[in-house]
C-alpha cells in the first residue's frame, strides 16, 4: 500500500508522536511507498521558516529521506475539480488545499494519511488512515 502523507502527520512526526513514529517505520520496512505532494512540502517548509526549530527541520529530512515527492497530474486537478463541486453541492465548504490533497490521492490510488479525517469524510472515494489513532 502507498501512501501520501498529509501536512499534519509529517507535524506529528516531527513533534516525535509515538504512534505516528512507529507506523511510519512499519510502513517502510513492509516497503510502502510515502509520498509527499509538493503543496505539503511547501506547508512544511513554511511552517519550518516562521518558527525556526531546529529539531523539527532535522526530523523533516528524516521523513523525506524515506519519501518521494510526485507532482500534481493533469487528472488530479480535474478531479479536485470535481470534488470541489460535489461538496458544493452538498453545501459543505471545505478548503482548497485539502480538497487537492485528497484529489492526489485519489488518483494515484493512494491511501491518505491524516489526522484531520473529518476535513475529508465527504469526500466520496478516498481512502484515508490516521496514524495517531493506531
Amino acid at each position: 500500500m502507498d501512501y501520501a502523507l498529509d501536512t499534519n502527520t509529517i507535524i506529528h512526526f516531527m513533534r516525535g508522536t509515538p504512534a505516528v513514529k512507529g507506523q511510519r517505520e512499519k510502513a517502510v520496512h513492509q516497503g510502502s511507498r510515502l509520498i509527499i505532494l509538493p503543496f505539503v512540502d511547501y506547508e512544511v517548509r513554511r511552517g519550518l521558516l516562521i518558527k525556526q526549530i531546529q529539531s523539527h527541520e532535522a526530523a523533516y529530512n528524516i521523513v523525506c529521506a524515506n519519501c518521494d515527492m510526485e507532482d500534481m497530474p493533469p487528472s488530479a486537478w480535474q478531479q479536485a475539480a470535481r470534488i470541489y463541486c460535489d461538496l458544493y453541492n452538498q453545501r459543505f465548504t471545505v478548503k482548497d488545499s485539502d480538497i487537492l490533497i485528497a484529489a492526489f490521492a485519489m488518483v494515484n490510488g493512494y491511501t491518505l494519511v491524516t489526522n484531520n479525517t473529518s476535513d475529508f469524510e465527504n469526500m466520496t472515494g478516498l481512502l484515508m488512515v490516521d496514524w495517531v489513532k493506531l
